[in-house]
């Protein structure tokens, strides 16, 4: 029996991640612990025999697989109603301050906004120091709701050529993934998309709108198993 391309890859990102590095608390590099290369070779684990289980999507069936099991019915709200709770606690300050916006659509998906105060300087894809802490914060919480997708979607400003936007908004969603993952998130669980200055927040003709606009949105949805 074949595995997929796709799977095979996830697995293959898995292994390099095995021998390169994690950060502590400062964001100084070091070695993965014992504990943390056996839980991604367990989520490596998991994903090839959800792929192996569910043959005819393999994409989600990796990712039911290396999160445990998919959410089913009431308990995919209740599920999130929680998460949501404990994201607004460990978010309060950041919150009250303005620097983010959090909300819960009617569908169960959770999306965090980070606003001007946690924005990308102008050109750049590189993480701002304002960012770590909130980050920090999120990654806590979504590591105890595994049960989750984060897709992080990067936004610029209107300034420049529209093709070098979109790149760059693609490469500040990696950036927040990359984070997510030395952070322990389970790979599977992230995804990264660009809208480059397609989605603007507010006016791109002042600098304090264009701040706005260069930003990340994290889009928190639920696994949910398949319906018998």
């Amino acid at each position: 029996m074949k595995i997929s391309y796709q799977l095979a890859g996830v697995v293959t990102i898995l292994a390099l991640m095995l021998v390169g590095c994690a950060t502590d608390e400062f964001g100084n590099k070091r070695a993965y612990t014992d504990a943390e290369r056996g839980a991604m070779w367990g989520a490596a684990g998991g994903a090839v025999l959800g792929a192996l289980v569910n043959k005819d999507a393999p994409a989600k069936g990796a990712l039911i697989g290396a999160v445990g099991g998919g959410l089913v019915g009431s308990g995919v709200g209740h599920y999130m109603d929680n998460q949501k709770r404990d994201l607004e606690k460990a978010l309060a300050e950041e919150k009250n301050s303005g620097a983010i916006m959090l909300t819960k659509n009617a569908d169960n998906i959770i999306v965090i906004r980070m606003t001007s105060q946690t924005a990308f300087a102008t050109g750049s894809a590189a993480l701002q120091s304002g960012f770590y802490s909130t980050l920090d914060k999120i990654s806590s919480v979504v590591n105890r709701y595994g049960k989750t997708m984060i897709t992080i979607v990067g936004h610029t400003d209107s300034v420049g050529i529209a093709s070098n936007n979109q790149a760059l908004s693609e490469s500040r969603a990696g950036s927040v993934v990359q984070y997510f993952s030395q952070k322990g998130v389970v790979p599977q669980r992230l995804a990264a998309r660009g809208m480059g200055a397609n989605s603007p927040v507010a006016d791109n003709s002042t600098e304090q709108g264009r701040q706005l606009n260069r930003r990340v949105e994290l889009i928190i949805e639920p696994v949910v198993a398949d319906a018998k």
